[in-house]
């Protein structure tokens, strides 16, 4: 008798624990970010208005290309640190392409993108042939493309009529038709805001609308039965791979020219944002896995939550105490939710 009102006292307490669990994996990320509106704009009466948050959007842009790029990787059961390095090689290709060698926009827009899809290339050669884990070979390019990209500029951030070490002054200068692309407006809205919704659209349509996206999400659930349906398991990886570093290349572009110059190291500050955008959007709406839509709305809640520390004059050294927490909050969330409902099968 004991036992019975026992098991009845436990089971109700275990239900409430789930669903309490459930609702924070599903309704979480959205209540932080209603709570975080809420708060912030009521300390200040700039942060809720339609220019501050046009440049939460520009500001977020960046960082949502490269966490799409994680994305990708992640559905395959990936993962790819190696995206800041590639897009801060990229910056620094960009700016040079067009302050030192005086190339055509288009020339200027491409080799970038080639050097993603270089790096894609050795990431997924590390992986899927020599068999190096991802985090191991991810990070081991990090360090490889970090030393590439220091070692072109010779440490030197590069701009307009920069003095070379050669003698004399860099022939060219990044155009206004580039700098447009980081810096112009379009429709009322920054060109940078525009490129960013015109990517998320697209990686939710190729991950959830065609057949594609089917095999990539077949192929991180369970590698195996993806082989034994046909799936050739190393390609679907390697375009992966390579589409992290495209993304990451296109993150690169953006930045230089946001900001108007290729900044060595551009990229390393945003590899966290980036990786922590991606695991809160694993929550949202209770997608239970790495989605393009998610990514975004991790990316706009980190975007806002710094925005307002900003207002509020948080010193900027603290802001990754904030991204820390943000992304042990939403991995705790994410993994006690797998592990209770493991734990029901």
């Amino acid at each position: 008798m004991q036992a019975v009102e026992k098991k009845s006292l436990t089971k109700p307490k275990n239900s409430v624990k789930e669903n309490a669990v459930q609702f924070l994996f599903k309704y979480g990320a959205i209540i932080l970010l209603i709570a975080i509106i809420l708060y912030f704009s009521s300390i200040s009466d700039a942060f809720f208005s339609y220019g501050n948050f046009s440049d939460i959007l520009r500001s977020i842009s960046i960082v949502t290309l490269l966490a799409l790029g994680v994305t990708f990787t992640l559905v395959v059961d990936g993962f790819d640190l190696s995206v800041g390095s590639t897009m801060s090689l990229s910056t620094v290709v960009t700016a040079s392409l067009m302050v030192w060698y005086d190339m055509p926009l288009w020339l200027v827009l491409l080799l970038p993108l080639l050097i993603g899809v270089a790096v894609g290339l050795v990431n997924s050669f590390l992986i899927t042939v020599i068999g190096i884990p991802d985090l191991l070979a991810t990070l081991s390019m990090m360090y490889i493309v970090a030393g590439l990209h220091r070692t072109y500029t010779e440490g030197y951030s590069i701009y307009n009529n920069m003095p070379l070490t050669s003698g004399g002054t860099a022939p060219g200068q990044l155009s206004e038709a580039f700098l447009w692309i980081g810096q112009g407006q379009m429709l009322g809205l920054p060109v940078p805001v525009w490129i960013m919704v015109v990517m998320v659209l697209a990686a939710y349509v190729i991950l959830n609308h065609t057949r594609w996206g089917r095999i990539l999400y077949m192929t991180g659930g369970n590698a195996e039965a993806a082989t034994l349906s046909g799936v050739n398991v190393k390609r679907v990886k390697t375009s992966a791979y390579i589409i992290s570093g495209v993304f990451a290349s296109m993150a690169g572009i953006l930045f230089t020219a946001r900001v108007g110059s290729g900044q060595i190291d551009a990229g390393a500050p945003l590899l966290m944002e980036a990786v922590a955008a991606v695991f809160v959007g694993y929550s949202v709406l209770g997608a239970g896995k790495p989605n393009a839509l998610g990514t975004f709305f991790g990316a706009a809640v980190i975007g806002i939550l710094l925005n307002g520390l900003t207002i509020q004059n948080l010193p900027y050294y603290a802001f990754d105490i904030i991204k820390g927490a943000v992304l042990v909050a939403a991995l705790a969330v994410t993994y006690v939710y797998a592990k209770n409902k493991f734990a029901k099968t």
